[in-house]
């Protein structure tokens, strides 16, 4: 790898392996988001993104989350997750309810075929990012591999913080 100060060409930035390794990470995480959001369409129905919500869900249990909660586990916005939200309840897989708490704040709870879904569409899930994500890596690099994304991600989420 070269110094900092060693890139003075497009050429030479085009090719610094920083460059390029964090380039091969995006690509990488793209296309398999493509690959195996687009297989949960298909066999299941639903987004990559409504599974993510049905797993969050299913992690709160019967509690439920609040849809404030929904919106800060999702990074989105409260209006965005509040749309995310009423397709998932035209489609059967969540419900509103009030918080028995504070009858102002909104609950989201899975419904049965919400569980269904999730089970459903997590086996899918595990036997493509086994397919697209393991088996292409050698067997003796992949718990590594893993821990490291696992380090990347934390250091990532810690540093959001500074940047707002």
């Amino acid at each position: 790898m070269t110094d900092d100060a060693d890139i003075s060409t497009a050429e030479q930035a085009a090719n610094d392996a920083r460059i390029l390794g964090f380039g091969r990470l995006l690509g990488a995480a793209n296309r398999l988001e493509y690959i195996l959001g687009r297989a949960i369409e298909v066999e299941c129905g639903i987004s990559h993104l409504m599974f993510e919500v049905l797993l969050i869900l299913g992690r709160a249990g019967a509690p439920g989350l609040t849809m404030r909660a929904v919106a800060q586990e999702q990074v989105l916005t409260t209006g965005g997750a509040t749309r995310l939200v009423d397709r998932m309840v035209d489609a059967g897989l969540v419900v509103r309810a009030a918080d028995p708490g504070d009858r102002r704040v909104q609950v989201v709870r899975l419904t049965p075929l919400g569980e269904e879904t999730t089970v459903r569409a997590a086996r899918l899930h595990v036997e493509n990012i086994r397919r697209y994500f393991l088996d292409p890596l050698p067997a003796d690099h992949r718990a590594q591999f893993t821990e490291d994304l696992r380090i990347l991600s934390y250091a990532a989420r810690d540093a959001l913080p500074r940047l707002r």
